[in-house]
C-alpha cells in the first residue's frame, strides 16, 4: 500500500517514528497466510453442514456466487464469519443450509479446498469471530539484516500498548479502491453516480484491458457491448449492467442485484473512510489513542475479551482517571464514530475534530437513511481506535530475492482489524 492510496482512503500518517524497512508483501500468495479464529463448537446434527474452507487468491463474495450456481442453490443459504484477503491462503469455516457432504464434495474449484467439520442449527456469522491469526512475510528489504532487525525491534517496542485501528485497504478495493466512492455517491442520494462508478470508474492499478472495457462503458453508457467485453470475474459489474440493459435507469435495481452483504459494503465503505480521517486528525493533533480524554467515549471489553461498543460511557472530570486505569489494563478502549443518522458525538477536543471532519467533508447525516435504498440505512456507531498487538518476528535472508532481507511476522488481531495497518507501520512505503 503506497503513500498516495493511504490518503485515498483516509490515512493520513503512520504512528510509529522508527524509520520503515520497505520491501514487498505478498510476493508469493503463501507469503500471506491468514486463519480464523472463533469459538463456534460443531455437533453431528442440525440443518447446516459446517466446512472448514481454505482458499488461494479468492474473493469470499466470489466464490459464494459461484459455489451457488454449482450447487444451484441461493447465495443467502451460505454463511462466513468474515470477508478474509483476496491474494492470500486463507482458512475459515462456512455453512451451507440444507446439503450433504457429498452434495459438497462434488464441488470442484482450482485453490479451494472444503473439510467438513460437523452440523449445526446455527449458520456462521460475524458474530462468531474472535480475531484472525496472521503468518506474513515481507520480502526484498533493501536494508543489511542487523538494521532490518534493530528498526523492527525498534518498530515492535513503539506499538507496544497497540496499533491504530484504521480500515485497512481491503474495505476499499485493494486494486480499485472505489467502494468508499460508491457509498458517499449512495449517501448524497445520486444512485445514478454510485452505480456508473462502481461499474466503470478505471483505476491505474487494474490491468490494460480492463481500464479500456471500463472507460468505453463510462463515456458511452453502452451496457450491451460492456457485458461482452467486461471480463468474466467482473461478475458483479456484469449483474449489474444485465440488469440495466433490462430495467433501464433502474439504478437501485441495479445495486440490488448484488448480494445484500455485498450492497451493504459501499456505505460501510465510506463510514470507514470518515473514521480513518478522525483517527488521522486525533494522533497527528499530538491526542494519545491509549488514554481518554474528557469528552471521550470509551467501550468496554465483554465476556469474550472483546470491544463491545454497545456498551458506552462519556469521559469526565469525575471518572477519567477510573477509566484510564481500565485502559492501561486492557479493559476499557477509546472511541471514534462510525458516522450514521443517530451518531453520538464525543465532546472536548476529540468531538470537535469529530464534527469539524463531518462539516468539511460537508455531509448531512439525515443522508444515512438512503430513502432510495432503505435497507442499507446505518445509524452509526463507535468504533475503538486502537487494537492490541503482540508479535513475533524474525529477520533472515530472502530466499527468493539474492542479497536481500526478509521479515516474518506472526500476530492475532482481534475481528474487524486489518493486518495491513499494521503492516504499514513496518514498511513506510
Amino acid at each position: 500500500m503506497t503513500i498516495t492510496t493511504d490518503i485515498t482512503i483516509g490515512i493520513g500518517l503512520h504512528y510509529s517514528k522508527t524509520p520503515g524497512i520497505g520491501g514487498v508483501i505478498r510476493q508469493e500468495i503463501e507469503d500471506f497466510c491468514v486463519e480464523e479464529l472463533t469459538n463456534r463448537i460443531e455437533t453431528t446434527n442440525g440443518q447446516y453442514l459446517i466446512a472448514e474452507l481454505t482458499k488461494t487468491n479468492w474473493d469470499i463474495h466470489h466464490l459464494v456466487r459461484d459455489l451457488a450456481r454449482i450447487l444451484r442453490i441461493s447465495q443467502t443459504r451460505f454463511g462466513w464469519a468474515g470477508t478474509k484477503d483476496k491474494r492470500a491462503i486463507t482458512k475459515q469455516k462456512i455453512s451451507v443450509w440444507d446439503i450433504s457432504e457429498d452434495d459438497l464434495a462434488r464441488v470442484h474449484l482450482k485453490d479451494i479446498e472444503f473439510k467438513p467439520i460437523g452440523r449445526s442449527n446455527k449458520k456462521v456469522s460475524l458474530g462468531d469471530l474472535w480475531g484472525n491469526r496472521f503468518n506474513i512475510t515481507i520480502r526484498n528489504i533493501d536494508l543489511p539484516e542487523q538494521e532490518t532487525l534493530e528498526r523492527v525491534t525498534s518498530i515492535t517496542h513503539e506499538l507496544e500498548k497497540g496499533v491504530p485501528n484504521f480500515f485497512g485497504v481491503q474495505r476499499f478495493g485493494e486494486n480499485r479502491p472505489v467502494t468508499h466512492v460508491v457509498g458517499e455517491a449512495i449517501l448524497r442520494g445520486d444512485i445514478k453516480e454510485a452505480s456508473l462508478t462502481y461499474i466503470s470508474k478505471a483505476y491505474p492499478e487494474e490491468n490494460e484491458a480492463i481500464r479500456k472495457a471500463r472507460q468505453f462503458v463510462y463515456e458511452t453508457g453502452d451496457f450491451k457491448e460492456g457485458v461482452k467485453i467486461y471480463p468474466l470475474h467482473l461478475q458483479f459489474e456484469r449483474a449489474m449492467m444485465s440488469h440495466l440493459i433490462a430495467h433501464p435507469d433502474d439504478y437501485a435495481g441495479a445495486f440490488r442485484a448484488l448480494s445484500p452483504k455485498l450492497m451493504s459494503m459501499f456505505l460501510h465503505a465510506y463510514q470507514s473512510y470518515i473514521f480513518n480521517i478522525i483517527l488521522s486528525r486525533r494522533i497527528g493533533s499530538g491526542m494519545s489513542i491509549n488514554e481518554a480524554y474528557e469528552g471521550d467515549i470509551v467501550c468496554f471489553k465483554n465476556e469474550m475479551g472483546l470491544p463491545d461498543t454497545s456498551r458506552l460511557q462519556k469521559v469526565t472530570a469525575d471518572n477519567l482517571d477510573g477509566i484510564n486505569n481500565l485502559i492501561n489494563r486492557g479493559r476499557a478502549f477509546v472511541t471514534a464514530p462510525l458516522v450514521g443518522y443517530e451518531t453520538q458525538f464525543a465532546e472536548g477536543q476529540a468531538g470537535e475534530i469529530e464534527r469539524a471532519i463531518v462539516a468539511e467533508l460537508n455531509i448531512d447525516v439525515e443522508g444515512f437513511k438512503v430513502p432510495a435504498m432503505p435497507e442499507l440505512a446505518s445509524k452509526g456507531l463507535r468504533r475503538e481506535i486502537i487494537v492490541p498487538f503482540k508479535p513475533e518476528f524474525n529477520v533472515g535472508e530472502d530466499e527468493k530475492n539474492e542479497g536481500k532481507a526478509k521479515v516474518v511476522l506472526e500476530f492475532s488481531l482481534q475481528k474487524g482489524s486489518y493486518a495491513t495497518t499494521v503492516l504499514r507501520e513496518y514498511m513506510k512505503k
